[in-house]
């Protein structure tokens, strides 16, 4: 984990991604609109890991697939979302990604441009092939190179996501779902791609893979590309993260560097705070409630029901400023 006061003073001229008011609705029968993904804004930075936390279910994984154009017909967004042409090209390959169409995600933006560890990674590997020949197969469709280059590539890629060599002719059938989510995170690195989504890639991993697995992420970033974070996992986040952005029903409530977001200060909203007193290690104490349901959003803040600094004025929606979006920011620890 890093102090990123440099990087954040450049990070409006050297974002790989900056995405500005990114909407999602969903439309369901009946007339419902489930408000999954409200405003979001951010930049992330060359060289940066963005950790995006928050309970389940509060609209983390759909801001994945809104950048990847993954969603289901149902769904409609708004906003901007720049992804930053490639290093030593013009600034007209840069790509909105909410605004591009199929043809163009496809064939050169997913796994070239943007990388993505996925949630379910069974529903990403193809169940008739063995891993390695569908390690080799992204790799020469993303570099073109010889077979005999391809194996060694292919190997490479398992060895950094700490697949073990001796499974790589299984299918994805035969692998537990740590080896699965090991498998996918080999397939999203192989492209060495400028932007890369990770979405719980820890899933079913134990903590010394966990730290592994992050670690090999981390070292994606040190190598001047972006790290898009998404989890549960605070640890993980601890370890690798050099900002903290924290999601509550479908909003981005609070961005903080990662050494003061984890450190003596602490989060200043406090849904964030109580997500760090639920630790183990922390305190151990739940927040109380349950989160509300998007598609019945309360007009005002919608950690107002579950906030013991709720008031009155908190009926209305507050204004994200300094970092964080509430009308009664904590103050730093001592």
């Amino acid at each position: 984990m890093r102090a990123l006061d440099a990087v954040a003073a450049e990070r409006a001229g050297d974002a790989v991604l900056s995405v500005r008011d990114l909407t999602v609705r969903f439309r369901l029968r009946g007339g419902r609109t489930v408000a999954a993904v409200t405003d979001a804004d951010f930049d992330l930075a060359a060289g940066e890991c963005l950790a995006l936390v928050g309970e389940s279910g509060c609209g983390k994984s759909v801001l994945a697939s809104a950048l990847l154009g993954l969603l289901p017909a149902n769904a409609e967004t708004s906003g901007t979302a720049l992804l930053a042409p490639p290093e030593g090209t013009k600034d007209a390959d840069a790509v909105d990604l909410l605004a591009a169409d199929e043809r163009t995600l496809a064939r050169t933006v997913r796994g070239r441009r943007v990388g993505l560890v996925p949630q379910s990674p069974a529903a990403h590997l193809t169940p008739v092939r063995t891993v390695r020949s569908q390690l080799e197969e992204t790799v020469r469709a993303l570099t073109g190179t010889s077979r005999r280059a391809r194996g060694k590539a292919a190997e490479d890629a398992a060895a950094r996501a700490a697949f073990p060599a001796g499974h790589l002719d299984r299918y994805p059938h035969e692998l537990s779902g740590g080896l699965a989510q090991r498998a996918a995170t080999a397939l999203a690195l192989i492209g060495d791609a400028r932007l890369l989504l990770a979405d719980e890639p820890t899933t079913g991993l134990d903590r010394d893979l966990v730290d592994r697995t992050v670690d090999e992420l981390r070292r994606h970033a040190d190598d001047g590309r972006g790290l898009l974070l998404i989890t549960h996992d605070l640890a993980a986040a601890e370890r690798i993260a050099d900002r903290v952005a924290v999601m509550y029903a479908g909003r981005i409530v609070e961005i903080a560097p990662a050494h003061r977001f984890f450190g003596s200060a602490g989060p200043r909203h406090p849904y964030a705070r109580g997500l760090l007193d639920a630790l183990p290690d922390r305190g151990f104490t739940p927040i109380p409630g349950m989160p509300p349901e998007l598609s019945a959003l309360p007009e005002g803040c919608a950690f107002a029901p579950r906030c013991p600094a709720a008031t009155e004025l908190c009926a209305t929606r507050p204004a994200f400023t300094a970092g964080v979006a509430c009308h009664h920011p904590e103050r730093p620890r001592a």
